[in-house]
């Protein structure tokens, strides 16, 4: 891959630069149009300021949600233009479309330096479609604008879009800082991972995880397995779940899984029990082989903290994908926190897998620089341990 210093040895000045960032962050449920976790906003900064001050004319375009293909009010990126602003110490335009009259004046009204904003990919039906005629149509509009593209959006290098995949067919294309740097840390936990390599797991199915699951588990010496995924695991072993999430249909998959791994694969030893999913809730600790029939589960417990704890200070590779439990409510937090915090301890090298997970550091209130690597795509991420193509690494490539 081409990589944004081989662009800049190029000379950018004078010339327009498209960029694929990945701004598609949480906004404040209580306050729309607030931003929750700038911090994909703030990955993709050292790209825009390197062309910013060496003249390029800068226009970002990135999705935000998943509206239907037209234009809707609640996925306008005009919060995330002034932001970025603020980010960067200089105002950033905005185009109040993607392709249409107003990003065509704006992107001709650049200046050497300037940064711009499109609206939304996503209020265009070419971004997602099955359709390669229809995508490669979009593709064509987007990259008109510019002279070179740039891709910094780990966080949808896994995704076939037209912002991803097809616009860098049409323009002389490099990979941004951001997703060489995904890539080489991806790289280091599969490739060749410093052993004891422990996984931590969570989230809520097992199903979004299994394909990882199988992956890894040949090449790890401990796999822990927390968050609402875990339930469907322990009825593998004939406990009761009580009301906890639970994948009937996975069952006997994690049976098999279970005898696979041979004793490799963690799972807790207790839980946070509540009466139901709510911060005011009355829960219990109990454990995991007696959670009542009437209770579900939404945090695994400090005996759990402890057994995972003692799994990961041992290890010299940590991956990380998937919060403990209901992390967003405070009596549901501590097992996320407990096992982050394991995590920044150990003597060796550590990843956090994006998505929630990264969330959670930031929410949490931890340290991010204690943390080997925070990845900004959990879904990308995810899908390079499976061993899958992601089509943006391979339109880079080409």
């Amino acid at each position: 891959m081409k990589t944004l210093d081989d662009l800049l040895g190029e000379g950018v000045s004078g010339r327009r630069v498209i960029v694929r960032a990945d701004l598609n962050v949480p906004f404040d449920k209580a306050n729309p149009g607030v931003i929750s976790d700038d911090g994909r906003a703030r990955a993709v900064l050292p790209t825009l300021i390197a062309l910013r001050d060496a003249g390029a004319r800068v226009i970002v375009m990135s999705h935000l949600g998943r509206p239907k293909g037209a234009p809707d009010p609640k996925y306008t990126l005009q919060p995330v233009a002034t932001r970025l602003g603020e980010l960067l110490g200089s105002p950033v335009v905005f185009a109040t479309d993607t392709v249409g009259s107003d990003a065509a004046a704006k992107v001709e009204a650049l200046t050497d330096g300037q940064v711009l904003l499109l609206e939304n990919l996503r209020f265009n039906e070419g971004e997602t479609s099955k359709d390669d005629a229809v995508r490669a149509a979009f593709a064509a509009e987007l990259a008109a604008f510019a002279d070179f593209y740039v891709d910094d959006a780990f966080g949808a290098v896994h995704r076939k879009h037209a912002s991803v995949y097809d616009v860098p067919a049409v323009l002389p294309h490099y990979a941004g800082g951001l997703v060489i740097k995904e890539v080489d840390v991806l790289k280091k936990v599969t490739e060749n991972p410093e052993q004891p390599y422990v996984v931590v797991l969570g989230g809520s199915k097992v199903s979004d995880k299994l394909a990882v699951i199988k992956a890894l588990l040949p090449k790890v010496d401990k796999l822990l397995v927390g968050g609402g995924m875990c339930f469907t695991f322990l009825k593998a072993q004939g406990h009761e779940v009580g009301k906890s999430l639970l994948e009937d249909e996975m069952v006997a998959t994690c049976r098999d899984l279970l005898s696979e791994a041979q004793g490799r694969i963690v799972l807790p030893v207790d839980v946070v029990a509540a009466t139901e999913f709510s911060a005011d809730a009355d829960h219990v600790t109990v454990p995991a082989s007696e959670i009542p029939a009437d209770r579900l589960g939404l945090d695994i417990g400090p005996e759990s903290v402890a057994l995972f704890a003692e799994a990961i200070g041992g290890a010299k590779t940590v991956f990380w994908n998937g919060p403990m439990g209901v992390f967003e409510l405070a009596p549901f937090a501590a097992g996320t926190r407990g096992v982050a915090e394991a995590i920044t301890k150990i003597d060796g090298f550590s990843v956090v897998g994006g998505g929630d997970s990264a969330a959670a550091v930031r929410t949490l209130g931890l340290d991010e620089s204690a943390f080997g690597h925070i990845s900004t795509g959990g879904g990308a991420s995810l899908e390079y341990l499976e061993g899958k193509t992601l089509p943006g690494i391979e339109a880079l490539e080409k």
